[in-house]
């Protein structure tokens, strides 16, 4: 965890500049090393790598039992080599396979074995083994970062107060509302028309979404408004931004130095932003949809048999929705009163300030929604 949250620390182009200037150097400078022995090999050794890759890619984000990989029969070892003499890899170690049966029993990380088995390789005494297994790692990461994640908007985020991870659009990117539109109107696109003439380019999503980094997964507004049809399918746009992150995770745990690589970063950054923006909007409006449903079923009077909450929260660092337990009124014969859903909150804000587990952010978003709770029953 603390590996990813550094990760998670380094957005835009400050993470660049520490790239190239500061104690990551050298990831730059083993990411650009493997870049140039990559390009250095004729195009079918690429196009055979790019093959390998794209095995390897699904096996580790698909968690499979078992993969295999082959190595290509021949490398260049050294890219300033102008004649382009390549070297053989012994026959015997080219087919690997990786994952057996005892692996399958103890549902050993598939990931793991694939970076321990490139990881032995690269440790060959044969140079041409070890370069085979470092460009197929290098280009697995490349494959996982830009062949198979789409690419989005260039952005710009700003910090809420004082957060460390910027989510909130800049200024500069907010477009003005039309006087002639809706909300969910398809917004027409100036100059993206088709050249046989056939006018301008719909697109169906609102401004407020066209602020991030992929406005398909963009489910609420400023306002914690729902732009898509459901909750269901906000929380579909959610796991679809976390599936997206966790793949340039994978590609930095195969191949560290890819935190070097510029689409990584517009790429992690851009998202990053994104899902933590839509993933607190989806927490607080899970959170009124709770108050909604408290607020009718006391007005039934169905809530007198004790009341315990789950208030839903996003964690900024492992990036996924929890939930915060506690009890309201203890089971039994107790007629509901909304004190005591302030109380219950107070108490519960109280534990949450105090809570070092959280990150500092995300108990910023915790306590937010309690006092959203405490202050709705207050009156």
């Amino acid at each position: 965890m603390p590996a990813q949250s550094q990760l998670q620390a380094q957005t835009g182009r400050a993470a660049g500049a520490r790239l190239h200037t500061g104690p990551a150097s050298h990831l730059r400078e083993e990411y650009d090393r493997w870049q140039r022995l990559f390009d250095a090999q004729p195009a079918i050794v690429e196009r055979y790598l790019d093959g390998q890759a794209r095995t390897l890619a699904d096996a580790i984000l698909q968690r499979q039992s078992q993969a295999r990989f082959t190595l290509p029969d021949a490398v260049i070892t050294d890219p300033s080599n102008k004649a382009g003499a390549t070297e053989k890899v012994p026959a015997e170690l080219r087919e690997q396979v990786i994952g057996g049966l005892l692996d399958r029993l103890t549902r050993a990380d598939i990931g793991v074995l694939i970076r321990e088995r490139l990881t032995e390789l690269e440790q060959s005494p044969n140079r041409a083994v070890a370069v085979s297994a470092g460009l197929l790692r290098h280009t697995t990461a490349i494959y996982m970062v830009r062949g198979m994640l789409p690419s989005g908007r260039s952005v710009t985020y700003t910090p809420d107060d004082d957060e460390e991870i910027p989510t909130l659009p800049a200024p500069g990117d907010i477009e003005p509302e039309s006087a002639i539109t809706a909300a969910s109107d398809a917004i027409a696109e100036e100059g993206a028309g088709d050249t046989a003439g056939r006018g301008e380019l719909l697109v169906p999503y609102v401004p407020y979404a066209r602020k991030f980094y992929l406005p398909r997964w963009v489910a609420f507004d400023d306002r914690d408004r729902l732009l898509v049809n459901s909750v269901g399918e906000a929380e579909a746009h959610v796991a679809s931004m976390q599936r997206f992150i966790g793949v340039l995770h994978a590609a930095v745990a195969l191949a560290p130095y890819m935190v070097a690589d510029e689409v990584y970063q517009s790429k992690h950054y851009g998202m990053l932003g994104q899902l933590i923006n839509q993933g607190r909007a989806l927490a607080r409006y899970q959170t009124r949809e709770i108050i909604r449903v408290i607020k009718q079923r006391a007005g039934a009077n169905d809530l007198n048999r004790g009341l315990s909450l789950s208030l839903p929260y996003f964690d900024d660092q492992d990036l996924v929705m929890k939930t915060h337990n506690f009890e309201v009124i203890p089971g039994g014969r107790i007629m509901f009163v909304p004190a005591f859903v302030v109380r219950a909150s107070l108490l519960e804000q109280a534990k949450v300030a105090q809570d070092t587990r959280l990150s500092p952010s995300t108990r910023k978003h915790l306590l937010a929604e309690l006092r959203m709770l405490e202050q709705a029953f207050a009156n």
